[in-house]
């Protein structure tokens, strides 16, 4: 049996190099060429073959000593429009941003360097497992489009039926050295919103004489309050908030529009979201009718769903934790209220995603994703990779038929579904 974590650990030096390239040099979603071209460099370093999908990723694969399952590995590549500090939680940053503005805040530059250790090794023992190994990197997972076409790709051009599908997410309240395994969805579904409600303004003093868009609104936010205890099961979890109100400017005007956003989250699409969803667009018709106003959707796709862990890859991947990094590692999995486009993948193909710890308290890490002081601990990306390593390994010597429906919903329609 290979000794996976102390063969990554020989590797750690590179990397730590692979994270902080990439986290010196964030690039937004959809504009990651320099990421990808950085990626297929070091792909061509480890004599692994890859394709570039255009304004999707790019996509790599290792076939291994013999015939077998085809397993799929996904990292996303893309950061945020954040500005990076010097400083983390506490202590100077070992690598900062030189891109003004651009930051990963998310851990994508940890993902990316996990999958790429991950990627070198399976190449050097290829001799030692039978299958295919597809390397999915992922353009502009914060934004979600781009998945479409690495998917079209996969599913219609390429020569691989993918068998299962995996990734890892790095989180930041989880100690560095320990890994998550949720039996049930690790990462929320949910939508955004944005909406225009119109109705006709008037002077202050007389509001009989006008449509008043923010009474409107008022009405609307109220019923949607109500909403969570009469359309969700008590033992479901839903969030619903308002992240942008903007409406007039003078004190003594009723405006003629008001524009609000935000977002829902959920965990079961089936027994919260689509209800939750289809609601919303009820109350906010009968409130417009009732005050008189119009209103124009500017921004609402259909819920992204959660993320979903097969039992079988779940049972492969704590088994795997427990194997080669030690039964200590794994730790009790909280579900992530953060929504991912793995659910989109993970319709498609039986898979798992894992959350790799990287908290350090000591060293400054454990501010909240996205925030200008996200920080990871770089010592739990030997982890992530280790783990991501043994259930690549594990799930292609064991060559599990896993029972599987996949969606009706044709490809288009369900890559359109976002936040």
């Amino acid at each position: 049996m290979i000794d996976i974590l102390e063969e990554v650990r020989k590797e750690q030096g590179e990397l730590v190099a692979l994270r902080r390239h990439f986290h010196e040099h964030p690039e937004l979603s959809k504009k990651e060429d320099q990421t990808l071209a950085y990626i297929a460099k070091k792909l061509e370093e480890y004599g692994i073959s890859y394709r570039l999908v255009d304004k999707g990723g790019l996509i790599a694969w290792i076939d291994g000593k013999g015939p077998g399952k085809t397993l799929l590995l996904r990292a996303d590549v893309d950061a945020l429009p954040i500005e990076e500090g010097e400083r983390n939680l506490s202590c100077p940053r070992v690598c900062r941003s030189q891109n003004h503005g651009v930051m990963h805040a998310c851990g994508h530059d940890g993902h990316m360097a996990m999958q790429l250790m991950a990627a070198k090794c399976l190449q050097r023992w290829k001799d030692q497992w039978d299958g295919t190994v597809v390397l999915m990197f992922e353009r502009g997972e914060e934004e979600s489009g781009p998945l479409e076409y690495l998917l079209r790709y996969l599913e219609t051009e390429s020569p691989w039926h993918i068998d299962a599908c995996y990734a890892t997410h790095v989180r930041w309240d989880i100690p560095a050295g320990k890994v998550s395994v949720c039996h049930d969805a690790p990462m929320a579904g949910g939508f955004g919103f944005e909406i225009r409600i119109d109705g006709h303004g008037g002077h202050g003093s007389r509001p009989d004489l006008a449509e008043s868009p923010i009474d409107c609104f008022h009405d609307f936010y109220g019923n949607m309050q109500a909403l969570r205890m009469r359309a969700v099961p008590p033992k479901e979890c839903l969030t619903f908030s308002i992240g942008s109100l903007h409406s007039g400017d003078v004190l003594n005007v009723i405006p003629n529009s008001l524009t609000f956003a935000g977002t829902c989250r959920f965990f079961s699409y089936d027994h919260a979201g689509r209800r939750f969803y289809e609601e919303f667009k009820r109350i906010l018709a009968n409130a417009c009718q009732t005050y008189d106003c119009r209103y124009d959707i500017l921004h609402m796709p259909e819920p992204l769903f959660e993320v979903q862990n097969n039992p079988v890859c779940v049972a492969i991947a704590e088994k795997a934790v427990e194997k080669y990094i030690g039964a200590d590692a794994l730790t009790d999995c909280t579900p992530w209220m953060a929504s991912e486009t793995f659910a989109i993948t993970s319709r498609l193909y039986p898979g798992v995603l894992t959350f790799t710890g990287i908290e350090n308290k000591e060293k400054g890490c454990g501010a909240n994703h996205h925030t200008p002081e996200f920080d990871l601990d770089e010592d739990g990306l030997t982890y992530g990779a280790a783990t991501c390593l043994g259930f690549a390994l594990d799930y292609l010597a064991e060559k599990p038929d896993i029972p599987f429906q996949r969606p009706d919903e044709p490809l288009e329609k369900l890559v359109a579904r976002n936040i």
